[in-house]
């Protein structure tokens, strides 16, 4: 596994964002973990954060993009803190948007929040995780509704690693469906493999994820 991505499991472990033990994820699946990205609460995890998602984007789909859009709630911070390390550390300036889950009626009005959309816009959605693709459904009627739009991609921070709503991983099935290429900071297979090498995942705890995949992982 490329340095890196060591570099941000490390960095989940230290932010407390990836945990381990027994969860019931929104989609009512019981599993051995779980990543909050909501726990990235400080400026130096949020400007660090920022940057891994700005390097992943610039290595997996390049600079031709204007937006990065982040759906409400946790992927408003995201879609902010990337934005400005893209500027940092490309020097190009990315506008931010993100929805609003109730519209506004007065003052800045409407669904979004940020940078408005326009025709011709190329735009790289963000989120921190993506368990079966739901939130998907409720995003991409948001963004093509503003105006003749290309989505060039989808990047979160850990793939899962398990089946959206069929037998294909939701990353793979939000490409199939929506047509643009989806991407991870790093894979929940890749996380294991080095925890185990590290030590920092026993036997009783291997054999937990094990049995998680084997229900529900890609087949």
């Amino acid at each position: 596994m490329e340095a890196y991505k060591k570099e941000f499991v490390d960095f989940m472990l230290d932010s407390n964002v990836l945990k381990f033990g027994d969860f019931t994820l929104k989609s009512g699946r019981k599993s051995p973990f779980f990543m909050n990205a909501g726990l990235y609460v400080t400026g130096t995890q949020l400007m660090k954060l920022g940057e891994y998602y700005a390097k992943a984007i610039h290595n997996t789909y390049g600079d031709d993009f204007d937006v990065v859009f982040g759906p409400a709630y946790k992927g408003i911070p995201i879609s902010v803190v990337t934005a400005v390390a893209y500027s940092k550390l490309f020097g190009k300036e990315i506008r931010y948007c993100s929805n609003r889950k109730e519209a506004k009626d007065h003052g800045d009005a409407g669904i979004l929040l940020g940078s408005p959309i326009k025709d011709g816009d190329r735009i790289v959605v963000v989120e921190d995780v993506t368990t079966s693709g739901k939130s998907m459904e409720e995003t991409i009627p948001i963004v093509k509704a503003q105006g003749d739009v290309t989505i060039v991609g989808l990047m979160v921070s850990l793939n899962r690693c398990e089946r959206g709503k069929g037998d294909k991983g939701a990353l793979d099935e939000i490409k199939d469906l929506y047509g643009f290429d989806t991407a991870a900071i790093v894979a929940m297979d890749e996380v294991v493999e080095y925890l185990v090498e590290k030590g920092m995942i026993d036997d009783e705890l291997k054999s937990r994820i094990d049995a998680y995949y084997a229900e529900y992982g890609i087949k």
